[in-house]
C-alpha cells in the first residue's frame, strides 16, 4: 500500500471512529469562525476562579480546625471532601457538556457554586462545612466544561492557542488560590474567603450569560448512553489512551512536587513560615506563559516535538529539584522548569484529543481528566509513603521514575 493510500485509510478509520463515538446525525462539525480575545480571556478567568474554589481551604485547615474544635487530621478531611466531589463531577457531570446547551450549563454551575460557597461561609458546624466543600468540588468541575467550550468556539487555526490561554487561567487559579486565601483570611477571617469566592461566582455567571453565544449540544442521545460512549471512545481511540496515560504522568509529577514541597520548606535548612511557603507557590506561575506558547506550537503541528522535549526535560527537572534540598536557587529553577513542562504537555495532549472526536469534546475531556486526576491521586499517596521514609531525595527519585515511565509510554509503537 502506498503512503498516500495508507494515510487516506487511516484518516477514514479515524473519522469513522469519531462519528460512531459521538453518535450525532449530520455532517462533520462546521469550522468555527473564531472565539475572539475577550471571550477567550473570560473563559480563562472562569477556569481559574472555578478551580481555585477547590484549593482555598488548603492553607486554612489549621485555622478552621481551631474554629470548630477539631484536630488537624479531621480538618484535612476537607481536602478529601473537595477531591471526592470533583472526581465525581469529572466522571458524571462533565459529559453533559455534549448533551446540554453549554452556555446555560456553565451559567447554572457557576450560580450553584456561589450558593454552596455561601453555605460554606456561614456553616455553623464542621459537618455542614465538609458537606458544602464537597459540593464546591462538584460545581468546580465547570472548569472542565469551559475548556472544551473554548475549543468549540475557536477556529481550527487558533484552537491550540485558545486552549493554552484558557488552561493558563486554570494553572493561575490552582497556584494562586493558596496565596489569595491567606491574604483574605488574614484580613477578615476564613469565612470571608468563601464569601468573596461566592461573590466572584455570581459575577462570572452574569458575565458568561451576557458575554458568550449559545452553543448548541452535539449529542441527542440519553444520559446513560452518553456515559457509555465515554468508555467507547477510550476503547476505540488508541491515541486517547496514550494521552490519558501521559496526562496521569504529568499530573503525577506536579502532585509529587506540590504535596511534598511544604514539608521541605518548613524544615531546616529553610525553616520558612506558612506565609512565605504559600508565596513560594507563585514561582510555578511561569507555567502559565508556557501554556500559550505550547498552544501555538500545537496549532503549527509540532505536538510530537513538544511532548518529546517536555518529557525529557520533565525527568531532568527532578535532578535540579534534588539539588534544591540545600540550594534555594536550584529549587526555584526546578519548580519553574517542572511547571513549564507540565503545562506544555497538558496543552499538547488536549489539542490532540479534541481533534480525535470534535462532536464529543466534553466526553474526551472526561476520559482524559479522570485519568489525570487518578494519576495525581496515586502520586499523592506515593509521596505520603516515600517522604516520611526517605525524605526529599526519595521524593525526587519517585518523581524522576514517574517522568521516565512517561517516556516509555511515549516511545511505545503506535497502533
Amino acid at each position: 500500500m502506498s503512503a498516500s493510500s495508507a494515510s487516506s485509510a487511516s484518516s477514514a478509520s479515524s473519522a469513522s471512529a469519531s462519528s460512531s463515538a459521538a453518535s450525532t446525525p449530520g455532517a462533520a462539525t462546521p469550522t468555527a469562525p473564531g472565539i475572539g480575545r475577550a471571550r477567550t480571556l473570560l473563559l480563562a478567568v472562569v477556569c481559574g476562579a472555578a478551580v481555585a474554589n477547590i484549593y482555598y481551604a488548603q492553607p486554612l485547615l489549621h485555622t478552621i480546625g481551631e474554629a470548630f474544635g477539631v484536630g488537624d487530621g479531621a480538618a484535612g478531611l476537607l481536602v478529601t471532601a473537595s477531591q471526592i466531589g470533583y472526581a465525581t463531577a469529572l466522571a458524571l457531570l462533565v459529559p453533559l457538556g455534549d448533551l446540554l446547551e453549554r452556555r446555560r450549563l456553565v451559567t447554572v454551575l457557576l450560580a450553584a457554586s456561589a450558593v454552596v460557597l455561601a453555605l460554606a461561609a456561614v456553616a455553623p458546624g464542621f459537618g455542614l462545612l465538609a458537606g458544602a466543600i464537597a459540593l464546591v468540588g462538584v460545581t468546580s468541575a465547570v472548569a472542565q466544561i469551559a475548556v472544551p467550550l473554548a475549543a468549540s468556539l475557536a477556529g481550527d487555526h487558533e484552537r491550540g492557542q485558545v486552549v493554552g490561554t484558557v488552561m493558563s487561567g486554570l494553572l493561575i487559579g490552582i497556584l494562586g488560590a493558596r496565596t489569595i486565601a491567606g491574604f483574605v483570611a488574614e484580613a477578615g477571617g476564613w469565612r470571608w474567603v468563601f464569601a468573596v469566592a461566592a461573590g466572584v461566582m455570581v459575577l462570572l455567571a452574569v458575565v458568561v450569560r451576557l458575554g458568550l453565544p449559545v452553543v448548541e449540544p452535539t449529542e441527542s442521545s440519553t444520559y446513560p448512553r452518553l456515559l457509555r460512549t465515554v468508555l467507547e471512545l477510550v476503547r476505540d481511540q488508541p491515541e486517547l489512551r496514550r494521552r490519558m496515560a501521559l496526562g496521569a504522568v504529568g499530573m503525577g509529577c506536579f502532585t509529587i512536587l506540590w504535596t511534598s514541597i511544604d514539608f521541605l520548606l518548613s524544615a531546616p535548612p529553610y525553616g520558612y513560615g506558612p506565609a512565605l511557603v504559600g508565596l513560594f507557590g507563585l514561582a510555578g506561575l511561569a507555567g502559565a506563559g508556557m501554556a500559550v506558547l505550547a498552544g501555538r506550537l500545537a496549532d503549527r503541528g509540532h505536538q510530537r516535538l513538544v511532548v518529546t522535549l517536555g518529557l525529557v526535560v520533565l525527568a531532568a527537572s527532578w535532578a535540579l529539584l534534588g539539588l534544591g534540598g540545600t540550594s534555594l536557587v536550584a529549587l526555584i529553577v526546578g519548580v519553574v522548569v517542572l511547571d513549564l513542562c507540565q503545562q506544555a504537555l497538558q496543552i499538547s495532549h488536549q489539542s490532540v484529543i479534541y481533534a480525535l472526536a470534535p462532536q464529543a469534546r466534553s466526553r474526551v475531556t472526561t476520559a482524559y481528566m479522570v485519568s489525570t486526576f487518578a494519576g495525581g491521586t496515586l502520586a499523592s499517596a506515593g509521596t505520603a509513603v516515600v517522604y516520611p521514609a526517605y525524605g526529599w531525595p526519595g521524593v525526587c527519585v519517585l518523581g524522576a521514575a514517574v517522568a521516565l515511565a512517561g517516556l516509555v509510554v511515549w516511545s511505545l509503537p503506535r497502533t
